[in-house]
């Protein structure tokens, strides 16, 4: 789903504080799920199945595909690792260990309000996670470097795109996975952060409807929080309404 697709809804502030209660709720029912669903999946995604000799390793086993993957990996990286990182194009194997520990972070995005182009708003969703294997550098602090709020460390921040794109990669190479994903009841997408250089990271996103007040509205919110960040608040008759992979897939069978 796109920032444009987002739904609008007018709403009171007595709705607005009982759906933020609900997604607060909700929101971090989700989070417990997914991270509960990842640590059982974690044996699944070992980065070496996928890069085989190209990642250092205790193993010097041949893996059969990992040429065409690191191939695929260095094209991915070096299009984007000049770009706001400054890094150096070419990855020298063995790379670094990638761990196959699996994290997950809330989406977020900004919001340029409507009539003011140089207001924005941060946005997290409760419904949508990125997901990736774990670093040392997760997203919000490699954007930090990248707006200077960080001292840039280079090391972390190749480490940083390694550990997306080697997601990206692997439920493209094993998607077998990203169905599995599916049957718990997630959408599985890829998403190109613009902010940073067009990075591509894996998004799970749970089957819960959500929306946006009108811009007026997350106008007055913030004012009075006096801190530019909002939430997506998820429909009131959202549960109700989640549909049920398994009963659809025997319908079109």
């Amino acid at each position: 789903m796109t920032i444009q697709e987002i739904p609008r809804k007018s709403l009171d502030s007595q709705e607005f504080l009982q759906l933020r209660q609900a997604t607060e709720r909700m929101g971090k029912v989700l989070q417990q799920r997914l991270k509960e669903h990842l640590t059982i999946l974690r044996p699944l995604f070992i980065p070496r199945k996928l890069l085989g000799t190209y990642i250092r390793s205790a193993s010097s086993e041949e893996v059969h595909g990992s040429d065409k993957a690191f191939a695929d990996l260095q094209e991915r990286y070096a299009a984007i690792c000049e770009e706001p990182f400054a890094l150096p194009r070419k990855l020298q194997p063995p790379l670094p260990p990638i761990s196959n520990f699996l994290e997950s972070t809330p989406f977020q995005y900004w919001l340029t309000l409507e009539g003011d182009s140089d207001r924005s708003v941060l946005i997290t969703s409760a419904t949508r996670f990125v997901i990736s294997f774990q670093s040392e550098c997760p997203l919000a602090r490699l954007k930090a470097m990248l707006d200077g709020s960080e001292a840039r460390q280079p090391d972390d921040m190749r480490q940083a795109l390694l550990s997306h794109l080697a997601m990206v990669l692997f439920l493209e190479y094993f998607p077998a996975l990203g169905r599995l994903l599916e049957d718990l009841n997630y959408r599985v997408e890829t998403h190109r952060f613009a902010d940073l250089g067009g990075l591509e990271a894996v998004v799970l996103t749970a089957p819960l409807q959500t929306f946006l007040p009108p811009d007026d509205f997350i106008v007055e919110v913030t004012q009075l929080s006096g801190i530019p960040a909002f939430q997506e608040l998820i429909e009131k008759d959202a549960i109700d309404a989640i549909p049920d992979p398994l009963r659809e897939a025997l319908r079109a069978g």
